[in-house]
């Protein structure tokens, strides 16, 4: 098991790549993280949802993902209460306080699930959420040691350089663990070195003798984990929001309750398109060639958090001036007349009025859509492989005019001048074909030859190769197999 020292040190691109690294040595390798905190979530195959950092783990493990690799995965919906899914499928919301006390009833579930993937697995990767330094936390902690000792595993501890004070991140989390808790831990990796690695010698020292620990690996920062989805908003946040790239310019609104933001990645691979997401209190460029509404895990929420910054006012007038607009998923139901939650599904019951630049209205209902696709949208002729993940239905007149045909179902809807669409499906952009026609229509350039499925698996072969040279990857194995 993999934990970290806080949260957000590198610990999801690094099960990956180890997860890489060990199936390339033959391994049937599976990833599991017992509770994620995510709005970024993926459709499984046996139509549960599961956070997205556990679907391109067990890509990096050329294995389907499965809802046991996450079986519980926390949705936020406002700054102390969430979604909670377990096993794939919604439980029951929370607020913070609530959950913590819930925590015990989840507990089985979460060793049923890793029982499952350990029966069929030579080896499992589990992934650690926040940090075991969080003793504030620790009754009835199922992310960390609480699941480490129930489940009986070794505990590797992953600290980040980068952001400062790793000697004392490293020594501290395990001064504030328990007698038996620290007995778990056989030792560390430091991620996201930059700089003389032998610089680090003395401090290896002085941890060996604080901690007894051994350092299985000094990772230095790799530049190309950009290519690869975030796992959470965290990332937008800790960035300036803006992905280089070309003259034609993507303008998102960062709204509160982002979620699948990842839609937007093979945007920002495409050499010709810019893509920048703007934080609250800054209006949207006038000069936005495309503005694009993301998914949202609240969207009423959202909607009004998009008109106290005014993000309304310069949308409406990008609009009029004849300017670009996609919505998708929860940013289609914006573009609509109205939005109408009848049970509070997304908060407090009510309606609220859409931007009204599609002719549709969204009515919010308990069933939740979890589909994956694979299918031919007929008005381009392009395969899709994408998903749907959303509650409520859209509908109106404007659907009259789809945005896509779906094996001869209309999906979405777009406005009469073409110019203002929006749809359910994410993943739309992976397409390649698909995405260069969308931006050809637009006016973008493209790169004929960037297919972007087959990028983030050269990425993870890559990141694989990075880990292999720094990480004492045989230790990891004995360490492993002596559980």
């Amino acid at each position: 098991m993999f934990q970290g020292t806080g949260s957000d040190v590198g610990k999801s691109l690094l099960v990956a790549g180890l997860g890489r690294a060990f199936t390339r040595r033959g391994l049937r390798v599976l990833p599991f993280k017992p509770q994620n905190m995510s709005n970024n979530a993926a459709v499984t195959a046996d139509g549960g949802e599961i956070g997205r950092a556990q679907a391109l783990q067990a890509r990096a493990c050329g294995v389907e993902p499965g809802i046991d690799m996450n079986p519980v995965l926390l949705k936020p919906h406002s700054e102390t209460g969430a979604q909670i899914i377990v096993q794939g499928r919604v439980w029951r919301d929370a607020e913070a306080r609530r959950y913590q006390a819930l925590k015990p009833e989840l507990m089985p579930f979460v060793l049923e699930s890793f029982d499952r993937l350990a029966a069929r697995a030579d080896l499992v990767l589990i992934e650690g959420a926040g940090s075991p330094a969080e003793v504030n936390l620790r009754a009835g902690d199922i992310a960390n040691m609480g699941f480490a000792e129930a489940a009986d595993v070794p505990v590797v501890l992953i600290g980040d350089i980068d952001r400062g004070g790793v000697i004392a991140s490293i020594v501290g989390t395990q001064a504030l663990l328990e007698p038996a808790e620290r007995a778990r831990l056989k030792g560390y990796l430091i991620n996201k070195f930059r700089g003389d690695v032998g610089l680090f010698g003395s401090a290896v020292d002085i941890l060996k003798a604080r901690t007894g620990l051994d350092c299985l690996g000094i990772v230095p920062h790799w530049a190309e984990a950009a290519k690869l989805p975030a796992e959470d908003a965290v990332a937008l946040d800790q960035s300036l929001g803006i992905r280089e790239g070309g003259a034609f310019r993507v303008v998102v609104p960062r709204l509160p309750n982002i979620s699948n933001f990842d839609d937007l990645d093979p945007l920002s691979a495409e050499p010709g398109v810019s893509v920048e997401f703007v934080a609250p209190g800054r209006p949207l460029p006038r000069d936005a060639d495309l503005v694009l509404l993301p998914g949202s895990k609240a969207t009423r929420a959202d909607l009004a958090a998009l008109r106290a910054q005014g993000w309304d006012i310069d949308l409406l007038a990008h609009a009029r001036a004849g300017g670009r607009v996609l919505g998708l998923c929860g940013g289609y139901q914006i573009l609509g007349r109205s939005i109408v939650d009848p049970t509070g599904m997304e908060g407090p019951a009510g309606e609220s009025a859409g931007l009204g630049l599609l002719d549709v209205t969204t009515v919010l209902h308990a069933h939740k859509t979890l589909t994956r696709l694979d299918v031919r949208d007929d008005l381009t002729g392009e395969q899709l492989q994408a998903y749907e993940i959303h509650v409520g239905e859209t509908d109106g007149p404007g659907r009259t005019q789809p945005f896509l045909v779906l094996d001869g179902r209309p999906e979405g809807a777009v406005s009469a001048d073409g110019r203002i669409a929006g749809c359910y499906l994410h993943g739309l952009f992976t397409a390649d074909g698909w995405r260069r026609r969308f931006l050809g229509d637009v006016g973008a350039a493209t790169d004929p030859t960037l297919g972007f499925e087959a990028m983030v698996g050269r990425t993870l072969d890559r990141l694989a190769d990075h880990l292999e040279t720094v990480i004492d990857l045989d230790r990891l194995l004995e360490i492993a197999r002596a559980r």
